[in-house]
């Protein structure tokens, strides 16, 4: 078992608290998102041996496609985990653009794709497909993709809400970018089971967590298909644990009550059933947030999305991934608050944990060779 670990790129801003909003709801961080800071970041995660960097995507963040595409020369192995909404590009123009980006950044894209869960939000973009409606596109969508990165022949598609006629590419992606998916409603699963590489879920539960997967698995079986699958989670890793919980604690009393009853008003209207499983952890209380052993739901109370942390200390972080690997989680995508210092924190003090475990090594750096002294004389000499 080698595991993969990639950063995230908080582009709506960072912050030494909680930044409050997402999914749908606008949030902004007193670090501002610029260039030179997410470089920063790029750089931490590179550095540190994380495989790739997530960017999310929505009207309350910078675009994913045009931000990572302007850091692809400051880092040199870093791969960019770009959030794609389908319906919002055409499927000729979406595969165009993979394969542009792959060619340029020698092979350094992922793609991670977001159906959409508000539709107040799809709205904003012109989109007025109801929720079914939208994962049939992403189906359709995702087809079409598909087809046009493995294809020499034109195609023609007529969907429900996709249709492309004679649709070729002069230049494929070579190699084909890998798709990360999530969805938690019934929907998802066909679309994620036919479609993705990687399966997403966020940070719940082991239990809950292992149900999902198998949901998934017992699906991609009916398509002939194994998958991947990928943990999105908050992390709070210290050399202590009262000192992880002592920072969990600093967030918590930095949230403003007026965020969380703002936050949680607009999530409770989401369509999201991956969404509504975070919020369902907390309830919108602080009474009672370690929702299993070193699982913390606070970040949830200001943040839509993935809401959960695993907080403690080097190795108790450790010990809650390896857990989750053994349900089959391959990848984690990881966060933290600020990401440029909690980069440091988990890359110098878990992941060095996971590679003595023989669990992970270094993407980039070079495989020790056995030590040698050079020109000592031979016994046979």
């Amino acid at each position: 078992m080698t595991l993969s670990f990639h950063w995230f790129l908080p582009t709506y801003g960072d912050s030494r608290g909680l930044v409050a909003g997402g999914h749908g709801t606008f949030m902004s961080g007193d670090r501002p998102a610029t260039l030179r800071y997410l470089n920063q970041i790029g750089a931490a995660a590179e550095d540190n041996g994380f495989e790739a960097v997530l960017t999310p995507t929505g009207a309350w963040c910078e675009d994913a496609w045009l931000t990572t595409a302007m850091l692809v020369d400051t880092t040199e192995t870093l791969k960019f985990l770009v959030a794609l909404r389908p319906g919002l590009v055409s499927p000729t123009l979406a595969a165009q653009m993979a394969g542009t980006f792959q060619r340029h950044s020698q092979g350094r894209l992922l793609l991670n794709v977001v159906t959409g869960g508000e539709s107040h939000e799809q709205q904003a973009y012109g989109d007025f497909l109801d929720k079914e409606q939208r994962y049939t596109r992403t189906g359709e969508f995702l087809h079409v993709v598909r087809e046009l990165w493995n294809s020499h022949e034109p195609i023609t598609f007529e969907g429900e809400h996709i249709h492309v006629r004679d649709a070729l590419l002069s230049n494929r992606p070579d190699p084909i970018p890998p798709v990360f998916f999530g969805g938690s409603s019934a929907p998802a699963g066909p679309v994620a089971a036919r479609y993705a590489d990687t399966y997403l879920t966020w940070g719940e539960p082991l239990l809950a967590v292992s149900r999902k997967l198998e949901w998934i698995r017992r699906l991609a079986v009916d398509q002939g298909r194994i998958l991947d699958y990928g943990l999105r989670i908050h992390v709070i890793s210290r050399d202590t644990a009262e000192e992880a919980w002592a920072e969990a604690d600093r967030l918590l009393h930095g949230i403003d009550p007026a965020d969380i009853e703002r936050v949680q008003a607009s999530l409770a209207r989401s369509e999201s059933e991956g969404q509504r499983r975070m919020s369902e952890l907390h309830g919108g209380s602080t009474d009672r947030l370690e929702i299993a052993p070193n699982l913390w739901a606070g970040v949830g109370l200001v943040r839509g999305g993935a809401g959960t942390a695993l907080v403690g200390s080097h190795e108790e972080v450790a010990e809650r991934l390896v857990e989750y690997a053994k349900l089959g989680i391959d990848h984690f995508i990881l966060s933290g608050y600020p990401h440029l210092e909690e980069a440091y924190w988990f890359g110098e003090g878990v992941l060095p944990i996971l590679e003595r475990k023989g669990l992970w090594r270094h993407p980039s750096r070079p495989v020790a060779a056995p030590v040698s002294t050079p020109f000592a004389a031979s016994s046979s000499s």
